[in-house]
């Protein structure tokens, strides 16, 4: 069932180019009943943060381009784009110039998620996913909206909005800015290109002014 559901993620990147996973091995971390849930940091085109959440073997995804708010006020669009294999959940490096994606890739939070309604599938179907994240930088209640145009003008993509509910965990703060660096290797997005041999001067024009690469 993945695999197929896979084509599209397939059909769009050449693996012999880019390092992202092909989603044609199984994950390499036991299944333990829990569901993966990642933000990635892309400085691509331009930046955004992608999110994901693991269902029916995938990870299914949003583009949100100004990345997630803790403040319940704040409305963030996220386009919905292609499933991903759910061995992307540990993904961080550089995708080739020239190459779909291309640009530098942070694992910027990661965790697990809890659905908080009894059907995901109807709710993902009516447009409106109430979740709970477990993450290293983002916790509490959750909720994705379908708009009601549905599609980008442009990109045909399905549009949504990414909110906060009101918690303990909601706040004022501006927490892609605060916390800037990778929850696996502690990286800003300059950091990991000069690593991974990418371009260091356009990665940095995703972190903060006045952050510091290693």
């Amino acid at each position: 069932m993945a695999k197929r559901i896979l084509k599209e993620y397939q059909r769009k990147r050449n693996f012999e180019v880019t390092p992202e996973p092909d989603g044609d091995k199984s994950p390499s971390a036991p299944k333990t009943g829990l569901l993966l849930y990642v933000i990635h940091k892309h400085q691509a085109t331009h930046l955004h943060y992608d999110l994901r959440l693991e269902w029916r073997g995938v990870l299914l995804s949003w583009a949100v381009p100004k990345g997630p708010s803790l403040d319940p006020s704040v409305k963030r669009l996220a386009a919905q784009v292609e499933d991903h294999p759910l061995d992307y959940g540990t993904f961080e490096g550089v995708i080739p110039e020239g190459e779909y994606g291309g640009g530098t890739v942070m694992l910027w939070d990661y965790g697990t998620w809890t659905p908080e309604i009894p059907d995901v599938d109807s709710a993902l179907k009516e447009g409106e996913l109430k979740f709970t994240l477990h993450g290293k930088k983002l916790r509490g209640s959750w909720v994705l909206v379908r708009t009601r145009l549905g599609y980008g003008r442009s990109s045909g993509k399905p549009q949504w909005l990414l909110i906060k509910h009101r918690d303990r965990f909601a706040s004022a703060r501006d927490v892609a800015s605060e916390m800037p660096r990778s929850v696996s290797s502690a990286r800003l997005l300059a950091d990991i290109a000069r690593d991974e041999h990418g371009d260091v001067a356009r990665a940095a024009k995703g972190d903060p002014a006045g952050s510091r690469a290693r």
